[in-house]
C-alpha cells in the first residue's frame, strides 16, 4: 500500500485500465484511437468484476472513457453490478498526436535510441502534436475537482496514473512511483493508495 506524505481527503475512487487490446499486446501507442480487446483483456475485466464484487458499491457512481476499449471494459468489469454507465471525456486517454498508431519500438527508431534508453512515461510528453503530461494532469485534476462522492472510474494507463497522483496529492514528479496494470483495480481512499 503507498500512503500519500500530504493530508488530502477525498471520496473513495476505484480505478480501472481497460484491459489488453491487440494494439497493447503489439507495443502500438493508442492514444484516441482505438483497437479491440484481446482474450487476454477480456479475460481481465472479467478479473475486475470478480474483484468489485466483494465491495458494496451502492453509493458510487460508475463512470467510463467514452473509447471503444473502455467501454468494454466497463461493461464486463461491471456486470451484474450497476444498471448505467456513465462516460467523460476527460477519462479518455492521453492524445498521442501523430504517433497514434505507431509502435514504441518505431518512436525509438526515429529518436535514434533504444527504448532502455528513456523511462516509459517519457515519451508521452515528446508525441509531434500530442496532448502531453501537463495537460493530461490537469484534465485529470479538473475532472475530480467535480465529483461529488465515491466512483467506479474506467479509463487508460496514463490517464489512470494521473488520476492516482492528482488523488494522493502528487505530482507528475511521481508518475514512475505508481503501477499501472491490466486486469486490476486500484482503490484510492483516506489519502491512502492499493492494489485490490
Amino acid at each position: 500500500m503507498i500512503s500519500t506524505q500530504t493530508d488530502v481527503h477525498f471520496s473513495e475512487l476505484l480505478v480501472l485500465r481497460h484491459g489488453e487490446t491487440e494494439w497493447n499486446a503489439a507495443g502500438r501507442m493508442q492514444g484516441h484511437l482505438d483497437s479491440p480487446l484481446t482474450a487476454k483483456g477480456i479475460g481481465q475485466a472479467e478479473l475486475q468484476n470478480q474483484i468489485l464484487r466483494q465491495y458494496d458499491l451502492r453509493r458510487h457512481r460508475f463512470i467510463s472513457s467514452p473509447q471503444q476499449r473502455a467501454v468494454e471494459t466497463a461493461k464486463i468489469a461491471l456486470l451484474g453490478i450497476c444498471d448505467a454507465i456513465e462516460t467523460s471525456v476527460d477519462l479518455m486517454e492521453i492524445d498521442m498526436g501523430t504517433w497514434s498508431g505507431v509502435t514504441r519500438a518505431d518512436i525509438a527508431t526515429e529518436r535514434q535510441a533504444s527504448l532502455e534508453d528513456f523511462s516509459p512515461t517519457a515519451l508521452y510528453d515528446w508525441a509531434p502534436g500530442g496532448e502531453g503530461k501537463n495537460r493530461l494532469y490537469v484534465r485529470c485534476a479538473a475532472f475530480l475537482a467535480r465529483l461529488d462522492g465515491p466512483a467506479v472510474l474506467v479509463t487508460h494507463g496514463m490517464t489512470s496514473l494521473c488520476l492516482r497522483l492528482n488523488a494522493l496529492g502528487w505530482g507528475l514528479d511521481r508518475l514512475d512511483d505508481l503501477p499501472s496494470g491490466q486486469g486490476v483495480v486500484y482503490r484510492l481512499k483516506a489519502g491512502k493508495h492499493e492494489q485490490l
